[in-house]
């Protein structure tokens, strides 16, 4: 009678959050270099900075969970695009909007489930820089909607329920940089709640109900940057990479009741390992002064869980 993929689908809106509130936290380190010398590298230092800027990403995100008590394991499969616009409103202060659109599609094989969700994401980030230290901080907002599926053998038993997410990141860190090279040194706090409504399956044979749950997630990373910048014709290629370390101190999972008739079962909702690794790299050519294409490669291992993204982006400034 367990739903497995209702327990995925709120592991799987947490960890959405997670990931656009790392990404938009780092949306405005990003592009350090050009700040402090908005020419690159060999430019004058006096050069004016584009004031705004826009940019448009797409990415794809495979994600492998294992069993975990009564939940089997599962794949995820998410494709989304994101849109945002930002603006330097004082030297040194920064602000970004933006805005993520996902589809993801859960396979839970071994339960004859799956599952679909639609989640749009808001997101706000500020920085300041003072000197070689940049403090950032970042809110998201999600809305969205999940279809349930489970064959029971005479017909599938469907259901639609809605989800909701907020979280917050702040992130220090120090940018050490000689000649062309640079370390980033960072550390962040980030905490997530998630939380799905109530489900009433309709057809199949023996449809259930289930109650809504919450996740509730903070945790520390930290980590740093490499990276190297290269000038060629009037264009700037940058190259970087990271590594983090994840400590997942608090994780909080209400109970889910399944119901069927006068029978149910009780259980929680579930989460990461303690411990974990983040990884991942970044290329980045600036071909004029106000525009960048790039592509990013984001990885998270946990001890049931792997995840990889790719990302390609293009910014314009003005």
């Amino acid at each position: 009678m367990t739903i497995n993929s209702t327990v995925s689908a709120g592991a799987t809106v947490t960890n959405l959050g997670s990931n656009f509130l790392e990404r938009l936290g780092t949306t405005n380190g990003f592009s350090r270099m050009l700040r402090t010398n908005p020419g690159g590298g060999g430019a004058s230092e006096t050069t004016e900075a584009p004031r705004y800027r826009t940019w448009f990403e797409g990415y794809g995100i495979s994600a492998t969970n294992g069993p975990l008590g009564l939940f089997v394991g599962d794949n995820r499969k998410t494709w989304g695009g994101v849109a945002g616009i930002g603006a330097r409103i004082a030297p040194g202060i920064n602000i970004v909007s933006s805005v993520d659109q996902s589809r993801t599609d859960i396979d839970v094989p071994l339960a004859l489930q799956s599952a679909t969700i639609d989640l749009t994401q808001f997101g706000f980030n500020a920085s300041v820089d003072a000197g070689p230290w940049t403090w950032a901080s970042a809110i998201v907002h999600g809305v969205g909607n999940i279809n349930s599926r489970r064959d029971t053998g005479l017909g599938l038993a469907t259901a639609g329920y809605n989800a909701r997410l907020d979280g917050v990141l702040s992130e220090i860190s120090y940018y050490w940089s000689k000649d062309q090279y640079r370390i980033v040194p960072k550390g962040a706090f980030e905490y997530v709640r998630a939380r799905t409504g109530s489900l009433q399956e309709i057809g199949g044979l023996d449809p259930v109900m289930a109650t809504g749950a919450t996740v509730e997630r903070a945790r520390i990373l930290l980590g740093a940057e490499v990276g190297r910048y290269w000038i060629f014709d009037q264009k700037i290629l940058d190259i970087s990479a990271y590594g983090k370390f994840v400590d997942n101190l608090v994780q909080n999972f209400s109970d889910i009741t399944v119901s069927l008739g006068s029978q149910s079962i009780t259980f929680q909702g579930i989460g990461e390992s303690q411990y974990g690794a983040d990884a991942g790299a970044s290329a980045s050519l600036s071909i004029t002064n106000t525009a960048r294409i790039y592509i990013n490669y984001d990885a998270k291992f946990r001890a049931a869980m792997q995840s990889h993204q790719g990302t390609v982006g293009v910014e314009l400034k003005w």
